[in-house]
């Protein structure tokens, strides 16, 4: 493994921020840690960084601490921030070039990094100049210069319109063909999530709440079919039957949600149960079981809240 965590805590003040993790990470294995705000992703990242220290556990990186092992750490690892500040009146190439020079890379490097982030329209523009997009591919470029074994992302698309949130995913899908390069990335987006990751780790409140495949994740025991149905009337809330997993009902908007495992003998079931009570239907959908519904029935609450 590439990076081993055990047991890990790290507490500010009267804060728990990480509450004993454990993970593991593959070389060449893309992984995302996928929670709300305030979930412990970022503190969790900063330690197997090594810019915060662990409370208690141990983190693992090729098979070595921090300490005692700084610079060859450093030179595994490539990473972005959230926000990445820059000098203005560098162009990209400039900066690009400067920070290569740090790792001893040459010239030809940085042809190949402007390439794959896609910024060869651009290499001659002051960075001051570019978009929130352009800038945040740029971040990614210079995290790629020394070849990371390991490639650490703290929410690099937060803030993005979409389409500058696909451009850094496809800049992330072409890496994976091309490199043994570990992806850790933490996001709030379930389709970041989804598109990118071979697994996933759903964290609030600094736990790990569920982690695996995608598909593992989404045919748990909690139903792989979500649906989603609106009622004619008012009502104040939906009495549960006991062959379905929890009817969550929100009496504001008169819409509900209920998991099913096997759609078409239970829909039969949730039909009648409908008619039983004289609840009419005004509209209803049914879709696969995504990440929000998963974390939805995690913590009573959506991903984005």
């Amino acid at each position: 493994m590439i990076i081993q965590a055990r047991e890990v805590y790290k507490s500010f003040k009267n804060v728990d921020a990480v509450k004993g993790i454990s993970l593991s990470i593959a070389q060449g294995q893309f992984v995302a840690l996928l929670g709300p705000n305030g979930a412990g992703k970022t503190t969790m990242v900063e330690m197997i960084e090594g810019i915060q220290k662990p409370d208690k556990g141990e983190i693992l990186i090729s098979g070595k601490t921090w300490k005692g092992n700084e610079d060859e750490l450093h030179h595994l690892i490539g990473l972005s921030l959230q926000e990445t500040h820059f000098i203005d009146k560098l162009t990209v190439q400039e900066t690009l070039r400067l920070f290569a020079s740090f790792y001893g890379e040459k010239k030809a490097r940085v042809t190949e990094v402007i390439q794959l982030i896609n910024l060869e329209e651009k290499r001659k523009s002051y960075v001051v100049n570019l978009s929130g997009g352009q800038r945040q591919r740029l971040a990614l470029g210079i995290a790629l210069l020394n070849h990371p074994k390991v490639l650490i992302l703290d929410e690099p698309t937060t803030g993005l319109d979409p389409n500058a949130r696909r451009d850094i995913w496809r800049i992330l899908l072409e890496l994976k063909k091309q490199s043994n390069t570990s992806l850790l990335l933490t996001t709030h987006y379930m389709e970041e999530a989804e598109q990118l990751c071979d697994y996933i780790i759903i964290m609030n409140n600094g736990s790990i709440l569920k982690e695996g495949t995608l598909d593992q994740l989404l045919n748990d025991e909690n139903g792989s079919k979500t649906v989603e149905f609106t009622l004619e009337g008012i009502y104040d809330s939906i009495d549960d039957d006991e062959a379905f997993s929890e009817i969550r009902w929100n009496n504001n908007t008169q819409q509900g949600t209920v998991y099913l495992n096997d759609i078409e003998k239970d829909m039969i079931s949730f039909l009648a149960l409908l008619e039983k009570n004289n609840l009419h239907l005004k509209n209803l959908e049914i879709r696969r079981k995504s990440l929000d519904d998963l974390f939805t029935s995690l913590t009573g609450r959506h991903l984005d809240e």
